[in-house]
């Protein structure tokens, strides 16, 4: 019954979609792709991320996710690390998984990724 995943949300503060445009799609590289017109008065920012989408929503009182987190497949996840580097940004490494080569991060807001090739 199931086709697959629509979209994954990640909850952000009031007020922070500028902050949401310069990781998620200046530093990652992620689309931005606009909102419908009727959910736009909410907030938050709304990203593609290969075949998928991922929803920034705004959430008060805000709390980050730190364990729960969605997982990104990468085609190139060295190159992607280098860009990450090169931004400074912080990369946590986890134990091996057996045939992936992965690694986690926080987004400006406490939120873990994690970020996973399938070798």
């Amino acid at each position: 019954m199931f086709k697959g995943i629509g979209h994954v949300q990640l909850a952000a503060p009031k007020n922070s979609e500028q902050q949401c445009r310069a990781f998620f799609g200046d530093i990652l590289g992620m689309t931005e792709i606009e909102k419908p017109e009727n959910l736009k008065k909410r907030g938050g920012v709304w990203f593609e991320c290969g075949a998928h989408q991922l929803h920034i929503g705004i959430q008060e009182p805000f709390t980050p996710a730190l364990k729960a987190h969605p997982a990104f497949l990468m085609t190139d996840i060295k190159a992607f690390k280098q860009q990450l580097q090169h931004h400074q940004v912080d990369i946590k490494e986890d134990e091996p998984l057996e045939g992936a080569s992965r690694f986690y991060l926080d987004d400006p807001f406490g939120n873990r990724l994690e970020f996973i090739q399938w070798l």
